[in-house]
């Protein structure tokens, strides 16, 4: 069907036409010989072989497109976040338990700390204890005390610390029995020389106030006298005493000299 066809339905369509007003029409009246028009949709339509035409649409504006684009960027940002808040989270958990591993090394640390200290009171218990029994077994025992020489060379504060790590003080004679056998002790231990030691007295409160090591007042006194040295003669310069070995005799020093010491103990 094409062209042909369509002409050929107008023509049949023509002489129906004419037919019909033919009848109808008298004699002498004009007669329309204009054929009907008939759309060319209609045709198309009744025909089939046109396709309809779709509707144009309208194009996307530049608004929709940002705003799409606003809403992908902040789905992208939201899905970030998500990441963030979840390594967030495990980084918090991995901080908690490396905190409670610190907590506990901490504990442990303390109770390791405390047993050191045991260990240390318990050693220094025990070097007391020692000494004390040294001090007595290779020492010189008088009355209540035993006396031991110490062959090293110290300061008066060097000895006075020694002899207390070995649980002793340094020598207090109190009265003439206690010096005259404090001075044959050392005589006999150094003999033939003459080898100054340190003993427990010193003026360094106060100028010409001499004390033993427990602050209590020297009431006994030793000092050297001759003509050519009389003890004490060191003024605010010489504040420790020593005892000489060949006599027994007591010099002031200087505290910072240094010298072999004494030490007592408790028998």
């Amino acid at each position: 069907m094409g062209i042909a066809a369509i002409l050929v339905t107008v023509l049949c369509m023509c002489s129906l036409s004419l037919s019909a007003s033919d009848g109808d029409t008298k004699v002498g009246d004009p007669v329309d010989a204009t054929p009907t028009e008939i759309p060319e949709t209609q045709g198309k339509q009744a025909r089939g072989d046109v396709p309809e035409e779709p509707e144009p649409t309208s194009p996307v504006s530049d608004f929709d497109n940002t705003y799409n684009y606003i809403l992908s960027r902040l789905s992208a940002m939201d899905q970030a976040i998500h990441r963030l808040n979840v390594g967030h989270y495990t980084l918090d958990v991995k901080v908690t338990q490396l905190v409670d591993r610190v907590s506990q090394l901490d504990g442990t640390i303390g109770e390791v700390q405390d047993t050191m200290q045991q260990i240390s009171l318990l050693t220094k218990e025990n070097r007391k204890e020692i000494g004390r029994l040294e001090g007595c077994q290779k020492g010189r025992r008088v009355g209540y005390k035993c006396y031991l020489i110490y062959r090293t060379y110290e300061t008066y504060p060097g000895a006075a610390q020694k002899c207390m790590e070995r649980g002793g003080r340094m020598a207090m004679p109190q009265d003439r029995k206690e010096q005259e056998a404090l001075a044959d002790y050392v005589k006999a231990f150094f003999q033939p020389g003459n080898w100054p030691v340190w003993l427990g007295i010193n003026d360094l409160r106060s100028e010409g106030l001499y004390l033993f090591e427990d602050n209590t007042r020297v009431t006994y006194f030793q000092w050297r006298k001759h003509f050519l040295s009389s003890q004490p003669d060191g003024g605010k310069r010489e504040n420790c005493v020593a005892m000489a070995s060949d006599d027994g005799d007591w010099w002031d020093n200087y505290c910072d000299r240094n010298m072999y010491y004494l030490c007592e103990f408790d028998a």
